[in-house]
């Protein structure tokens, strides 16, 4: 598959996963007349279910990673070039501000507006930690030994960390910049997106430290 190609597909499913992120949040906090419980229940079941779908779609063309630290960790396994991970990156950040541009759209919203949902405070740098560090323990361990099952487990991860995490898990560095542009139920404020980004590379890393560990054979260790 040519590198224009699988380009596309990251940018086109990150579009659709944002839009289905940014969108359904506002549907959800439109219809729930003030219950956020009910606006973040739909806002986790539209998110993933839309990555299982996008997953399996884009998956065969560009391995379907929607995210930037997927894409380190898969260049650090030589999974993909690392001349092309920094394409794969622009590609899924452009693709995240139009599927928030897309959502906005839809609903009547101005196309970006900066957020002010505050999204601060050692809990939810921790929460992001821990979010990304699962969400890649999941995309490894499937990959390893079910990788036919990588799209559900993954979409099953994202819905139940929408709840055991105190930041409703972004785990997503291109996510958590476009979000940054939305002043809806989705949103988090720009100044708190540069501690998120750095508690998303912090447990992408850990995650990839670990594993080659915890997969290698034949050691008596």
């Amino acid at each position: 598959m040519t590198l224009g190609r699988r380009l596309t597909a990251e940018a086109l499913g990150t579009a659709l996963l944002l839009a289905a992120v940014v969108g359904s949040g506002i549907m959800g906090e439109r219809l729930a007349g003030g219950n956020v419980a009910i606006a973040l229940l739909a806002n986790t079941l539209a998110t993933g279910a839309a990555l299982v779908t996008l997953i399996l779609t884009f998956g065969p063309i560009s391995g379907a990673h929607f995210n930037p630290v997927v894409t380190v960790v898969e260049s650090w396994k030589k999974g993909i070039a690392w001349r092309e991970a920094p394409w794969y990156v622009l590609a899924q950040t452009l693709g995240a501000f139009a599927g928030v541009a897309s959502a906005h759209s839809m609903f009547g919203e101005p196309i970006f507006s900066l957020s002010r949902h505050v999204r601060a405070g050692s809990g939810q740098l921790f929460s992001e930690f821990v979010a990304t560090f699962g969400l890649l323990t999941v995309i490894l361990g499937c990959g390893r030994f079910r990788p036919s099952m990588t799209p559900f487990a993954v979409g099953a991860y994202i819905t139940s960390a929408y709840w055991f995490t105190a930041s409703t898990s972004f785990a997503n560095p291109a996510v958590t910049l476009a979000r940054a542009m939305t002043d809806t139920f989705a949103g988090i404020r720009p100044t708190d997106a540069p501690g998120f980004i750095a508690a998303q590379l912090a447990g992408a890393l850990a995650a990839a430290i670990l594993f080659p560990w915890l997969f290698a054979e034949n050691v008596d260790e």
